[in-house]
Formats: structure tokens, sequence, C-alpha cells
């Protein structure tokens, strides 16, 4: 059994984990750890479940992505038959979210910062999600019949220092529709350099073809200078919050 943390990704829409995430999860995966992808709305069968298993194998996840299977808030086809993922009873979803941290037994959960890097109302409900089903799980009376208590060690939350969005700016679509803040740059705890990983996540990106022709945001990263995208998709930034004493390492040092 390997000693690397065991990690789950927990994630809004199909292509965040690449975007976001994807260079961590390559890099995790190719260190010998072992990882989960959950991605809560499209259901299977659509057009980005289908892209989103592609992307899953170019990261090296070793098993299928589990899909809650929610709505899109803005984009109802995206699961016909379900609710919006904003529409759902919050402890509902907390409830289904602790059975797969009790069944997954993961040291680490990794999502959004708690502005979901750039305020998307989806990814703030994720980051929330994450947080209340982590605090759960490892509590003997909630939810018994979802499982055994399961401490998670670690949270550790996707963001964007603010040196990279300065050098991002000049590129991007005007704030009304990528309205990214970021986080000042001596508060970030993790800066994972990830260039050996590049490769895997571009192509994982690229897997997002549906993405990449609706959103001018995913047009306007893929486009962007070699150095600008070199220090955006070169590298990930995380926040940190330990659930235990000494939490749990997920990245290489710096």
């Amino acid at each position: 059994m390997s000693d690397i943390a065991r990690a789950v990704f927990v994630h809004a829409h199909p292509d965040d984990e690449s975007l976001w995430t994807g260079g961590l999860i390559a890099a995790h995966v190719a260190r010998g750890g072992d990882a989960d992808l959950i991605t809560a709305t499209w259901a299977p069968g659509t057009s980005r479940h289908r892209e989103l298993l592609d992307a899953a194998r170019e990261l090296g996840l070793p098993r299928t992505p589990i899909t809650l299977g929610y709505a899109d808030s803005m984009v109802p086809e995206s699961a016909p038959e379900s609710r919006s993922i904003l529409d759902v009873p919050f402890d509902e979803q907390v409830g289904v979210l602790v059975e797969h941290i009790r069944r997954l037994r993961p040291d680490v959960v990794v999502t959004y910062d708690a502005y979901g890097i750039y305020g998307h109302p989806d990814h703030i409900h994720v980051n929330r999600v994450v947080c209340a089903a982590a605090d759960a799980a490892p509590l003997v009376h909630y939810r018994p019949d979802t499982g055994d208590p399961w401490q998670v060690k670690s949270l550790y939350f996707a963001t964007i220092p603010v040196s990279v969005v300065s050098l991002l700016r000049p590129y991007l679509p005007d704030e009304r529709h990528l309205p990214i803040i970021g986080t000042p740059d001596d508060e970030i705890d993790v800066r994972i350099e990830l260039q050996d990983q590049v490769g895997a996540k571009i192509r994982a990106i690229v897997c997002h073809q549906t993405e990449m022709k609706r959103s001018a945001s995913m047009r306007s990263f893929s486009s962007l200078p070699n150095e600008p995208q070199r220090q955006f998709l070169g590298s990930e930034s995380y926040l940190r919050r330990d659930l235990v004493k000494g939490g749990a390492d997920l990245a290489p040092p710096l």
C-alpha cells in the first residue's frame, strides 16, 4: 500500500478538474498516489460527461469519475431529470458526499476556494458542501446509514495568486465574464510547479470540446501567449486547512 496521501477531488462541472487541478491530479497519480474524482453536475450519457471520462483518462485517474448527477445551475439540460445543484437541499447533498467520503476514505479532499476561484455560484456551493461533509464524516452519530465514520486529514482549496491574475488580466475577457480576484501571494499555502504535467493537463482540457466552443474564457486561456500560459498552466496554488494535527501532505515540497 502506498504511503502517499489518498486524495478525492470534488468539482462542480466537467472541465473544472482539468483546468484548476489537472496538474495536481496528474502529478499525484504519477507519484503513485491514489485518487478519485467526484463531479457534481452533468448526467451520464450527456456530451460533457463523455468528455469528462476522456479527460480523466488523460490525467491518469485509475477509476471512472463519480457523477452526482445534479443539473448545472445555468444549463438545465445537463441533467434533464434532476434538480439544479443549487435547488437540492443542502443537508441532502452533505449526506451524499459524506457517504462517498466514508466509502473512499481519503486523507485529503481537494476543491475550490470559498469564492469558487472566480465567483461561480456552483463552485461556491460545492466548496460549502465539501467543508460541511468533511466536518460531518467523522461524527459517529451523523447518518450512520452512510457508513463508518472517517476523518479527512486536510482540505486543499484551489485558488489563483494575485500575481498570476495580474499577469493574465490583459489577455482575458472583461471581469463580467471572468471576475477572478485572486488570493494574495503571501497567503498561498502550497504552490506546485507542474512543468512535467503540463502536457497531460492540456490534453485533458482539450477533451472538453463543448466548453471550449461555448466559453469565451476557455478560448482565452487556450490562446494565451507562451509566458502567461506557462505561468497559468505550469503551476497550481492551493490554500490548505488541516482537520487534524499535522494534516496530510499531498504535493511534493516546493
